[in-house]
């Protein structure tokens, strides 16, 4: 049941983790619980492993919206046999240089249709949190697939680095926007 769809839920526990140790230990002890755990409909396994990686995934790294960090993405991230394409390859490279929690709820949210509810019951905050995390993360991507189709003369500054510029600007404009609201 589960064979078929190996590739898919190793990328999935790749992309959380961004670290091929962690996705392996993340993924086996998914797969674990699951053939441990109690008997789901054949139509609902794949949906519930899924889920299990992505809570295993979530007690693994802890993903805090306040307290996360970039994780190191191995120069070979991108060619970890998970992609087919250039494109796909690029795709990963970009989720995996997310913050830890922007990459949580940009994997949850976007690529697994999560819904802001079922994410922030998950990752414990609001869905007010999940909301503008998406955003962030939906912006950092799209940028990081502009700078790629639209390269500048002499260097392009790297994602961590507009990362930073990007989240203070932010943060600033969140919180004027909660002191109007105020």
């Amino acid at each position: 049941m589960f064979i078929e769809n190996m590739d898919s839920m190793h990328l999935l526990s790749f992309l959380l983790t961004a670290d091929l140790a962690k996705a392996e230990e993340c993924f086996v002890s998914g797969l674990e619980d699951c053939v441990e755990g109690t008997y789901v409909f054949r139509d609902w396994a794949q949906s519930w492993a899924r889920r299990t990686i992505i809570q295993n995934a979530i007690r693994m790294l802890a993903p805090r919206r306040h307290h996360s960090t970039v994780a190191d993405v191995p120069s070979d991230a991108v060619s970890c046999s998970f992609a087919r394409t250039q494109d796909t390859d690029y795709a990963i490279a970009c989720i995996l240089q997310l913050e830890h929690f922007e990459r949580f709820v940009f994997v949850m949210s976007v690529l697994e249709r999560y819904s802001d509810q079922d994410c922030s019951v998950l990752l414990g905050c609001s869905r007010q949190d999940i909301g503008e995390t998406r955003m962030r993360a939906l912006l950092l991507v799209a940028e990081s697939a502009r700078l790629r189709t639209v390269p500048r003369p002499g260097s392009t500054p790297a994602i961590k680095k507009r990362h930073k510029r990007q989240k203070r600007k932010w943060s600033h404009s969140f919180d004027d926007q909660e002191v109007r609201h105020l």
